[in-house]
């Protein structure tokens, strides 16, 4: 139990249903949802729609979703992969011809199809039991009629208010009076609202075949991409067999590649070699695990991840790998730098992410982006669809694992996890901030099983993030005790202005027939329960 004398939140404890999300509309949403007879998925993606159109700096229609799905609370555990692919037409070389070494963010080159949609879509036929057109009422309302802005929302609009300004049409749809809308205001999106309109009326089709399709291909196409009617029509998402490894008698569970969900994988069978007995939390010992494990399992990602055949991921996630990644690290010393992330790989991106657990234990694991804060910033004026920039993560190497291709999905950063023992699902998490994410996915996921902390206090505590080479980055609450450590033993520190990712938990026990949630205290969401 937490201290009550200290300022925070506590962990949501439900029996019939729980969800939680980074916006308190979308937990309001999905909750009444739930209460007035739809399921886990139901909830999850009129939540996300909602999100779509209240954090647009996060997500939105113009982005991708992946999702874990466990039916009744039990495996097999299902996956869905909603990402879109580089149109056919696209080549890395065409692009080097041009004079680019990486892929612009406000281009339409970095435009990925949007596989979002036909994701939502494919979660409700399979296992809903309310229409596409139901699950976006509570966001076409939004969009049509307005919102208030949250703090978080307006903290990230503002950062990203002079890059706004640089496009007409964006400023004019997500400025007001050349400002970010200030905290407190309410804010329409009436074309996004037209747009949610004709899906909910016309089906999930209508955004990829004919005039909406059309509309939005023939503005890529304005903006120099090389997207056709043929790409939109194209997109599906894939039913996926989820990957997973052991971490001390509980299975973690990821999306596969392309997704960066491996990485976490080898993370966890990392860490699981050592013994944290008698470590508090944030001793220097047990961060500067994390930031060695952190280190190996991103180099691995970037020499791996995004080349579609021949990734030995049986390997990759063996403990015998893990096993020789362990042995390189020293609990008192720092390593030497490894190979740099890829150009272009910034290290944090929005992202938000939905964790809902039905009455009948159904558990949803959804996550929806747009990469970068307003995605690539192209916003088709009159669809008022917001488009991602995906396709920045795309490498222009030739030869690379990801380097960019015709039809080909980017290595990609969003990764939903779930937790099972035996045929039981214990948990259903996820955790925000582009590439931090399989870093944070360890962190939350130990804060739990090693140090026994609830949802809520997993989340609370404080994080660094660690890529491949490069600063440590840090929040502020890490002590100075660990700092000073840290640094001593080679650690080179950056205490960051932004807080690093968000994330939400539901655990689920079984046992006592409860359900336990937490909302990452980062973002303006809440945890709800019936």
């Amino acid at each position: 139990m937490r201290d009550l004398h200290i300022p925070g939140r506590s962990a949501v404890y439900a029996t019939r249903a729980a969800v939680s999300t980074s916006h308190p509309l979308a937990s309001s949403a999905a909750l009444q949802v739930l209460g007035e007879g739809g399921n886990a998925i139901d909830a999850a993606i009129t939540a996300c729609a909602v999100q779509a159109v209240v954090e647009p700096q996060s997500t939105g229609i113009g982005g991708d979703c992946f999702a874990l799905l466990a039916l009744n609370g039990r495996t097999p555990i299902v996956g869905l992969n909603g990402s879109g692919r580089a149109p056919l037409a696209a080549d890395a070389q065409t692009l080097l011809d041009q004079g680019l070494t990486r892929i612009p963010r406000r281009s339409a080159h970095a435009v990925t199809l949007p596989g979002a949609i036909d994701a939502w879509n494919r979660l409700l036929e399979a296992h809903g039991t309310w229409s596409l057109a139901r699950c976006l009422e509570p966001a076409i309302a939004y969009a049509r009629d307005g919102y208030i802005i949250a703090d978080r929302v307006n903290f990230d609009w503002r950062a990203q208010a002079a890059f706004l300004r640089e496009d007409p049409d964006t400023a004019r749809m997500l400025l007001v009076a050349d400002e970010a809308p200030q905290v407190g205001s309410r804010m329409q999106h009436p074309e996004l609202a037209k747009t949610l309109e004709t899906i909910a009326s016309q089906g999930a089709r209508a955004f990829y075949e004919g005039p909406l399709a059309d509309t939005m291909v023939a503005f890529l196409r304005e903006r120099g991409g090389l997207h056709t009617a043929q790409d939109f029509a194209s997109v599906e998402a894939d039913w996926v067999q989820p990957i997973s490894t052991d971490y001390n008698g509980r299975q973690v569970w990821q999306i596969p590649p392309n997704g960066q969900g491996m990485v976490a994988l080898i993370m966890l069978n990392i860490i699981e070699g050592f013994e944290n007995e008698g470590l508090e939390p944030l001793s220097p010992v047990r961060l500067h695990r994390e930031i060695e494990a952190a280190r190996w399992a991103y180099a691995t990602r970037d020499r791996y991840l995004g080349q579609e055949t021949e990734l030995p991921l049986e390997w990759l996630l063996s403990k015998d790998y893990a096993a020789e990644c362990r042995a390189k690290i020293e609990d008192f010393k720092a390593s030497d730098p490894l190979p740099p992330i890829d150009p272009g790989h910034a290290v944090h991106k929005d992202t938000v992410y939905i964790s809902v657990v039905d009455e009948q234990r159904n558990a949803v694991s959804l996550i929806n982006s747009t990469f970068t804060s307003f995605g690539s910033g192209l916003i088709c004026p009159t669809t008022g669809v917001n488009f991602q920039n995906r396709g920045q993560s795309f490498n222009l190497k030739p030869g690379h694992p990801n380097a960019l291709e015709g039809g080909k999905r980017p290595m990609h950063t969003i990764i939903p996890g779930m937790v099972s023992q035996g045929e039981r699902v214990t948990h259903c998490y996820g955790v925000m901030g582009g590439h931090y994410q399989p870093l944070g996915h360890l962190h939350v996921l130990t804060n739990m099983f090693d140090f026994g902390m609830d949802p809520q206090q997993a989340l609370d505590i404080p994080r660094f993030m660690a890529a491949a080479s490069g600063p440590v980055e840090i929040e502020r609450g890490i002590p100075e005790a660990a700092r000073k450590a840290l640094g001593d033993i080679g650690h080179e520190l950056k205490e960051v202005e932004i807080p690093i990712g968000g994330g939400q938990v539901i655990e689920i026990n079984h046992e006592r027939g409860s359900l336990i949630a937490g909302s990452d205290p980062r973002k303006d969401g809440q945890a709800v329960g019936l």
